[in-house]
């Protein structure tokens, strides 16, 4: 047997230094006494039975029940699922005898190659951690084939169970753990366990931050300061009102189109999404193409705001954003763009406009926007009465969701990126977060109106009501979505977690006008901002529109790089007209402070 069995040398381990241990411990000892009592106290605060804080807030435990009654309904399935995971066991066990004897053996199961979680070599090349991960991923894959074998289960049920049962999954992960990690282990040994050490500290960081609650640092957030190296865009505040500040972009070129850009992003995110640094900002960008970009900042609202509908959004959102832009302009034509729930709120001001008659708004943009919501993707998972119903009660108690909340459920569809792989560099491999501009904007969370949020997920997640001619009337207009007849370009991502592609092609199947449908490679973020400078990820574009989103994407022809120069052709191509350089300020508005504006800078609370 070719294999070497010297002990492992003593010195390649370090001990770790006592005065850090003891330093560490009476530190803990310190803050977890402190954290803990911190907590206590919010939860005394709490209403008795209050609502997410009970025993399941979520009705998991209901879900899992009724799937194991259908699987009781059919045992020899059960059974059979069964027999296969033991036979690929026994084989597991079968081929790591014979690789431990120097044979060559094929994996009983593979890792898919883009999974991160198994990088390091020793997955592959030692046995014990090839027979680890084997073993993770067999059971991996027998839990998954018994929630999908459950017969006859309400959709919305079946989708609960596959959801959490990939959450649990997920979270038994070996990579997610001291003893079944190598990585970890290695750094364990050479650090003589400082690393956990390290950890230790970096985790009881975050419990204070989250006070009681954690809440994982996914990036050094002092490395950046809104405005001095992030949402850095010169420009101007030239209008503002409870909801938003409107911000007028400095130009770069000597003339500009004549139509003014006005942009909506969600209020469930803050608007620098779209500016984060110069290299990647959409802001900087089309203020190079020549546009006059106005982009509305959304206030991050506190209970004083509890009452704040969709309805006062649309008013004081883009129907005060034209008017402004009117006065500071003289134009009342524009372009507009609308992101994700942003864009949601852009088809319902233009189904408003078109009763009205109201033809300001000359094309519509959207970035990631859903519209029709029968099938919304997982977040639907928490969109159910009695999820909502809690999700109510706590909002009527503080008048806003909190905007921590929102983003924690965001991470949950993609918890190995956002959850546990930061569990193992930050508390297992002791490691500081690295500074990265998209992480600090996502952790840069925002709060919501009880009113409106409560409208927004009852009236469209759960009961679609957008997508059906005079399901939702707002300002006394009752909305149809299939009379908005401008001009339309969707941007959608073929990754994206949020707003699934094939949900938002829908939208090409509603609109009355001419509408170009494009998909972005990435997700919801990442490929939205994709500079053309950055030379990452392709889209694809087609020239025909038909029902099935299969068959758009079967005939749509892939172009490499950002879809960002085929908006501008788009947009620019429906009027050409330029006239000079405008100056924020020095129009029918003047400056009230420099962008970013101080809306922006309002953090959220915990």
């Amino acid at each position: 047997m070719a294999k070497d069995d010297t002990p492992p040398d003593p010195g390649a381990f370090r001990l770790p230094d006592p005065a850090l241990v003891s330093r560490t411990m009476a530190d803990v000892a310190e803050r977890g006494q402190r954290i803990v009592a911190d907590f206590l106290r919010r939860q005394a605060g709490e209403a008795p039975g209050g609502g997410a804080d009970g025993p399941d807030p979520m009705h998991i435990g209901t879900a899992f029940m009724e799937m194991t009654a259908r699987l009781m309904t059919n045992p020899a399935r059960l059974m059979q699922a069964q027999l296969g995971f033991w036979q690929d066991y026994m084989t597991l066990w079968q081929n790591t005898a014979r690789r431990m004897w120097g044979g060559e053996v094929s994996p009983v199961i593979a890792e898919d190659p883009k999974d991160r979680r198994f990088k390091d070599e020793a997955w592959r090349d030692n046995e014990v951690f090839d027979f680890i991960k084997q073993s993770y991923l067999l059971s991996a894959r027998y839990f998954t084939n018994v929630a999908h074998a459950a017969d006859d289960l309400d959709p919305k049920t079946a989708q609960k169970v596959d959801f959490y049962t990939r959450q649990f999954v997920d979270a038994m992960s070996p990579s997610n753990f001291l003893m079944t990690n190598p990585e970890v282990l290695r750094r364990t040994a050479e650090t003589g366990g400082e690393n956990l050490l390290r950890g230790l500290q970096n985790l009881l960081s975050d419990l204070e931050r989250g006070k009681g609650k954690l809440r994982i640092r996914m990036t050094d957030e002092t490395k950046f300061k809104i405005g001095e190296n992030i949402a850095v865009s010169p420009g101007k505040v030239v209008y503002q009102n409870e909801l938003m500040q409107l911000i007028q972009y400095s130009p770069t070129t000597e003339t500009v189109l004549k139509r003014p850009l006005l942009i909506l992003p969600p209020w469930i995110n803050k608007f620098y999404i779209l500016d984060l640094r110069p290299k990647n900002s959409f802001v900087r960008w089309a203020v190079s193409q020549g546009h006059t970009v106005f982009v509305v900042s959304w206030v991050n609202p506190d209970e004083r705001l509890a009452e704040k509908s969709f309805e006062d959004y649309m008013l004081e959102g883009p129907y005060a954003a034209l008017d402004a832009i009117e006065k500071a302009t003289g134009e009342k034509a524009v372009n507009a763009i609308g992101y994700c729930l942003g864009g949601t709120l852009l088809a319902s001001t233009l189904a408003h406009m078109a009763e009205k008659r109201d033809t300001r708004i000359k094309s519509a943009t959207f970035f990631t926007t859903m519209v029709d919501f029968a099938e919304a993707g997982e977040l639907s998972v928490f969109i159910d009465e009695e999820q909502l119903q809690s999700l109510e009660e706590r909002m009527q108690k503080r008048g806003y969701l909190e905007g921590r909340e929102m983003a924690t459920t965001f991470n949950m569809l993609r918890a190995n990126d956002l959850i546990w792989s930061f569990v193992v560099q930050n508390y297992l491999m002791g490691q500081e977060p690295f500074p990265f501009d998209l992480l600090y904007w996502n952790d840069d969370s925002t709060r919501m109106p009880a009113a409106m949020h409560s409208f927004y997920l009852r009236r469209m997640y759960q009961q679609n009501d957008l997508a059906k001619p005079g399901g939702i009337t707002l300002a006394g207009v009752p909305l149809d979505l299939r009379k908005v007849k401008l001009p339309t370009y969707i941007l959608s991502t073929r990754e994206d977690h949020i707003a699934p592609w094939k949900s938002t092609y829908k939208a090409t199947q509603i609109y009355g006008g001419p509408v170009r449908f494009v998909l972005a490679a990435s997700g919801h973020i990442a490929g939205v901002a994709n500079p053309p400078e950055s030379g990452k990820y392709s889209h694809w574009v087609a020239d025909s529109l038909p029902a099935e989103p299969d068959d758009w994407f079967g005939a749509a022809t892939e172009f490499a790089g950002s879809w960002w120069p085929d908006w501008h052709r788009w947009v620019s191509g429906l009027d050409k007209a330029q006239v000079p350089a405008r100056i924020p300020g020095e129009g029918g508005l003047p400056a009230i402070e420099d962008a970013p504006g101080s809306y922006v800078k309002v953090i959220g609370t915990d």
